[in-house]
């Protein structure tokens, strides 16, 4: 048998239908390699148990005739904002270490329905809260890239899925969960060459899912290519009673539906998507992004996003003040950290936990959310913000009166050095402008990888789309992947 942690999901799924190898010999040889793989420090929880009980059942099951779950004999990574019933759940903060959720999520519970096991949770930022994943509680994720130009320094495999996106690019998974707030399933992607979509806000249930901003936060699905996350996102996505903003749709078969000619179809390049000092490297690949497009039969027209230059603003407005609203409810009464000072009263006991239960970050983005909530400020920041996002949203509407999807760069640059950012939050902010737009409008938005810069880094191309469009968010995604023919990894120095 040929090393299966080098299949993606596809591959895995056809080959244990095919009876090539069993679903155990694949749980078996994803659970070395996430054992073997601690310096990545992508997993905060191994549960190879899981795995191996997920596997045994699709053997059975084949065994019997059935084998027509659709990720059955597929183990996958859980990123830690999941709540996952009788394992550890900690949004990777230390107010909530020790906390095992008696329940699980919608959607790892419709990924252990259709077939997946579970190898661990994955580490991320803080919260969701950050675009280097380096401020968990439990110490940086390392990418598994490395500078082929002579640099050394540790790389940060982007944020906040960084578990995700460096599990998935050194193979210790065929896919991950994700979520994308502001762009924490796209950059991450990016980042290690893997590909990542973040559907339509609604498409997939927020139930159980720790929140973080409630109107922007979103599941979708990581893995090694187009295909893989199609599959992954049709068992993901569906609408949940227990949510109120679930969206009560059917769910297409995308896979299915994955078609590379894009004869007919439109592509949008916003010209307000050039933004001063870019990196030649990303105008380039984003020009040959442009010709693969034009290759696959579409038409490529300017369109103007003329209010993008507000988005990231509004959005460090709107998701700092969800956020402090959110985390409201860590105040060590009911679950988790609880610092309670001899002598204390109940608000000192709020005080001292959140003082050691939360990370700079987190109370970095609670300060802003209240600030801008307060009395005096709500209608001068929060109001304003609100405004800017209807009218980001209405810009999208416009340009898709004249196009089918858009094309864009995903990150202003390559994987940046861990500790090349931490000092200055605004350099750090700034690594969202591409992905920010698409976030809050509520689209669907997906990041392929396009090729390696000259320090050998893989740089991602966004594709993004009209609301409830996913099919033409792959498609298009698919059309740049088969003409970029990216197949570049990681050597495996972990």
């Amino acid at each position: 048998m040929s090393d299966v942690t080098n299949l993606g999901i596809a591959g895995i799924r056809d080959g244990f239908r095919a009876g090539d190898f069993s679903a155990r010999e694949v749980a078996e040889a994803f659970n070395a390699k996430v054992a073997a793989a601690k310096a990545l420090n992508a997993f905060l929880v191994e549960t190879p148990g899981h795995a191996l009980a997920a596997a045994d059942a699709a053997d059975k099951a084949r065994a019997a005739g059935d084998a027509a779950k659709p990720l059955a004999g597929v183990p996958i990574g859980m990123k830690d904002l999941f709540c996952t019933k009788g394992v550890a759940t900690t949004a990777a903060s230390h107010i909530l270490e020790g906390f095992v959720p008696p329940y699980e999520s919608t959607i790892s519970q419709k990924l252990w329905d259709a077939g997946a096991g579970m190898l661990g949770k994955l580490n991320m930022d803080q919260f969701a809260m950050g675009s280097s994943n380096e401020t968990s509680a439990f110490g940086n994720v390392i990418s598994p890239w490395r500078r082929s130009d002579g640099g050394n320094a540790a790389l940060a495999p982007g944020g906040s899925s960084g578990g995700s996106s460096s599990a998935v690019a050194a193979r210790l998974c065929p896919g991950a969960t994700g979520t994308d707030t502001g762009g924490s399933i796209r950059q991450p992607a990016a980042f290690t060459g893997i590909s990542g979509i973040k559907p339509t806000y609604g498409r997939c249930s927020r139930w159980g899912t720790i929140a973080f901003a409630s109107s922007l936060d979103q599941a979708g699905p990581m893995a090694q290519d187009v295909r893989d996350c199609a599959i992954m996102l049709e068992a993901m996505a569906g609408f949940d009673a227990k949510d109120a903003t679930s969206l009560q749709l059917d769910v297409p078969n995308w896979e299915a539906g994955l078609n590379a000619d894009l004869k007919g179809k439109r592509v949008g390049v916003p010209r307000e998507y050039r933004v001063d000092n870019m990196p030649a490297e990303i105008e380039a690949l984003w020009s040959q992004g442009i010709d693969w497009l034009r290759d696959a039969g579409a038409e490529i027209v300017e369109v103007s996003l003329p209010h993008t230059k507000y988005a990231l603003p509004a959005y460090y407005i709107i998701a700092p003040a969800e956020a402090s609203s959110n985390l409201a409810r860590y105040d060590g009464v009911r679950y988790g950290l609880r610092d309670l000072p001899e002598g204390a009263g109940l608000q000192d006991m709020y005080a001292a936990t959140r003082a050691d239960g939360f990370g700079p970050e987190v109370k970095r983005r609670i300060m802003i959310g209240t600030y801008v909530l307060s009395a005096g400020f709500y209608d001068a920041y929060y109001t304003q913000a609100q405004k800017v996002r209807a009218l980001i949203a209405r810009d999208f509407e416009r340009a898709f009166e004249q196009c089918d999807v858009l094309l864009t760069p995903t990150a202003p640059s390559a994987a940046f050095a861990l500790g090349e950012k931490q000092a200055d939050p605004i350099a750090m902010y700034l690594n969202d402008v591409f992905t920010v737009p698409a976030s809050l409008a509520g689209l669907p938005a997906m990041s392929v990888p396009g090729g390696l810069d000259a320090g050998g880094l893989p740089l991602g191309l966004q594709i993004i789309g009209k609301p409830l469009d996913e099919q033409g968010v792959l498609n298009a995604s698919l059309a740049i992947e088969q003409r970029a023919g990216f197949t570049a990894r990681p050597e495996a120095w972990w």
